[in-house]
């Protein structure tokens, strides 16, 4: 875009998770203890640069308190504060002016002939010598099927004018995506007017997704991410918002209970096992492993479990890795199983041989639950440490290697396509929440924007090793295993009963479906949770 553009165009327009050991024994015991009873007794262009002061002042961050607090919304620079219904409003608009409003919510102003009047003066700047704003914007939108949702310049005005938010928000990216800062500019001020944090699922996910073409259109997504970030809650308050997270939505017990399947078969007449957890996290996940080798015929095995996580992430276990190794004991003990736990507490992209603990005589699985994804791939280091994690595994020799992550495509994808696919993606997370969760829930709140929206922000905003989430399909992870020398390791159709039982307890939206050998969890007709087994 051309400098005059810019100018000109600035003056029409002023302007995202674990179950706590503390509590969960019993509730684990009871919730899982048909797994246990089952495994065993049955057998290039220049960009034009944004004013980072004015975006800072004119966005809310993702700083927010407890909701437990009124779900006050405010950085220390932004003047914009979330209002009584959840959606955002600034010094220059009304609290009132919210997206349930019938006009205000649709249109630019409020009054229909002050509307075409403006929109009169719009059209007589943007089709002036520079019309070339116009003709790019309609070109891209004839380029292919993926952008038929928006079509023209016209359709992106009817689309304001009925308030469709979806809409919006992917020609809003395109523009990003594009570099047309006067477009996106204006697109995130009637997003700003659109979103809520307590409204519908796609308000809701619409409110972090703006966040995160804020933070990019700044070009500088490591420090505006960074500055977006909600500020990491007291340990106690996280873990209750990972609780509820785990509680309402069957995707970590899905992946937990078919890795722990998959370990209790391989494992079956091992005396020995030795579990190396690339992300233990809370532990929570070998609660019910625990409790079933505890049921096995002839005794269970002698249990060593080696519990890696960065230390960066510590603060979400109330006193690290040592806790994790106490608790886990002490279920151990009760359940009369014989156990060790060794921490390592390094990060994925440091591991070597010498960290993990490797004994003689000990039969070895290998569980990666929602980790691999966090590991820098060939596009990111030349040291791609993805695939060399799963090369040093293989030559250990495990008798089982668990994979559980989100069935996404955001690893390698460029910025807009990333985009779509991540609207898709949690759009369907929230709508599995809501029905859940009531709108009006201070939990459903903390959960979404402590859990979930810093994910978003970081897919959207960040590029590079800065970059974390970084989601692969599963038929990507195939390759990768079996590049490292790996071969499936086929699911019980044991585990798959069990966990159809588990989903009884949930919305009937959710469907689980086996494909070659793998499990998938989705909602509606979005996977959203794919698990496998290798050897």
């Amino acid at each position: 875009m051309q400098a005059s553009q810019l100018h000109r165009g600035q003056h029409m327009s002023k302007r995202l998770c674990y179950q706590p050991l503390q509590g969960v024994d019993a509730y684990c015991v009871s919730q899982f203890q048909t797994l246990g009873r089952q495994l065993y007794t049955n057998a290039g262009n220049e960009r034009a640069q944004f004013n980072l002061q004015d975006i800072s002042d004119r966005y809310c961050t993702l700083e927010s308190s407890s909701g437990s607090h009124g779900y006050a919304t405010r950085s220390s620079t932004s003047t914009v504060t979330f209002s009584s219904n959840g959606s955002p409003a600034d010094q220059h608009n009304s609290p009132d002016n919210t997206y349930g409003s019938p006009v205000s919510g649709s249109c630019i102003t409020d009054d229909i002939s002050d509307f075409r009047h403006k929109l009169l003066e719009l059209e007589t700047v943007m089709l002036g010598p520079d019309s070339d704003i116009i003709d790019s914007f309609d070109s891209f939108y004839q380029e292919g099927t993926e952008n038929s949702e928006v079509g023209s310049w016209g359709q992106v005005m009817d689309a304001i004018t009925k308030g469709n938010l979806k809409k919006i928000l992917i020609a809003c990216a395109k523009a990003v995506s594009d570099n047309d800062a006067l477009m996106a500019q204006w697109l995130m001020d009637e997003l700003r007017k659109m979103v809520s944090v307590r409204g519908e699922p796609m308000q809701r996910l619409g409110a972090y997704m703006l966040e995160g073409l804020v933070a990019r259109s700044a070009f500088s997504g490591s420090s505006i991410y960074k500055s977006l970030r909600c500020k990491e809650p007291a340990s106690m308050e996280l873990l209750s918002y990972m609780h509820v997270l785990y509680d309402v939505c069957p995707y970590f017990k899905f992946g937990y209970m078919s890795a722990n399947g998959a370990i209790a078969e391989a494992m079956k007449d091992e005396d020995r096992v030795h579990i190396i957890d690339f992300q233990i996290s809370q532990g929570t996940q070998w609660i019910t492993l625990i409790q079933a080798f505890a049921g096995r015929p002839g005794g269970p095995p002698h249990i060593r479990i080696t519990g890696i996580d960065d230390p960066a992430s510590a603060h979400a276990r109330r006193g690290g890795l040592d806790i994790v190794g106490m608790r886990l004991s002490k279920l151990a003990k009760l359940f009369n199983v014989p156990f060790e736990f060794h921490s390592a507490a390094i990060s994925g992209c440091d591991v070597q041989q010498k960290d993990l603990g490797i004994r003689r005589g000990e039969a070895l699985a290998v569980n990666f639950a929602f980790m691999l994804h966090h590991m820098p791939d060939e596009s990111v280091s030349t040291e791609n440490h993805r695939d060399r994690l799963l090369r040093l595994v293989k030559g250990l020799s495990p008798k089982v290697v668990t994979l559980v992550e989100q069935e996404s495509n955001t690893n390698t994808a460029a910025f807009f396509p990333r985009f779509i696919e991540t609207l898709d993606y949690y759009n369907a997370m929230f709508e599995s929440i809501d029905v859940t969760l009531p709108r009006q829930h201070k939990e459903r709140i903390n959960i979404e924007q402590h859990c979930l929206a810093r994910e978003v922000v970081n897919i959207l905003a960040c590029e590079g090793a800065e970059r974390v989430e970084r989601h692969e399909l599963l038929g990507k992870w195939r390759l990768r295993f079996s590049m490292a020398g790996f071969t499936p390791y086929p699911l019980s159709s044991l585990v798959n009963a069990t966990i159809k039982t588990l989903l009884d307890n949930y919305s009937n939206r959710y469907r689980l479906e086996e494909k070659e050998g793998a499990l998938y969890l989705g909602w509606m007709d979005r996977d959203l949770v794919a698990s496998c087994a290798w050897k």
